[in-house]
């Protein structure tokens, strides 16, 4: 019995639609690169699906680190090179690799903006995380022994 009848892989893109190099994959699904073909277009559906029920910036990276260590795709959230008004200024992607989908590389990024826009507290989360919001400079760090600088 083949490797690929234990599993079930996701199906080839329409010629010319995608150049994700899945055939490359397939002549060796015993690597580790070959997990991203665990993606069905089902699977997909359920990971959208997921992202668009995150609630926390906890919950974000936990989704994150698990497709890295399920599918082994990575996924970059990060501030833009430029100023962040909107969450249209975060740089949102996958990396690239063998075998994703261009479709995918599309969908799980807007499904994560999508999340973004709907949970303020998580692109607050995220500037903070990138130190963008002055964590250091906080009240709580500005506080003395004799409590805040501000009183007399």
């Amino acid at each position: 019995m083949s490797q690929a009848a234990l599993f079930s892989i996701r199906k080839e893109c329409p010629p010319g639609a995608c150049a994700c190099d899945r055939e490359r994959l397939l002549d060796d699904l015993q690597s580790d690169a070959a997990r991203v073909l665990l993606l069905t277009r089902e699977e997909e559906k359920r990971l959208i699906e997921r992202i668009g029920r995150i609630t926390t910036y906890d919950e974000l990276q936990r989704i994150s680190a698990l497709m890295r260590k399920q599918l082994g795709i990575v996924l970059h959230i990060a501030p833009g090179a430029r100023e962040v008004r909107t969450v249209r200024g975060f740089q949102i992607l996958l990396e690239e690799q063998p075998g994703l989908c261009r479709k995918t590389q599309q969908t799980i990024p807007a499904a994560v903006r999508k999340c973004l826009e709907n949970h303020p507290a998580i692109v607050f989360a995220l500037l903070d995380a990138h130190d963008l919001l002055g964590a250091a400079a906080s009240p709580a760090s500005s506080q003395t022994a004799a409590g805040p600088d501000f009183l007399p």
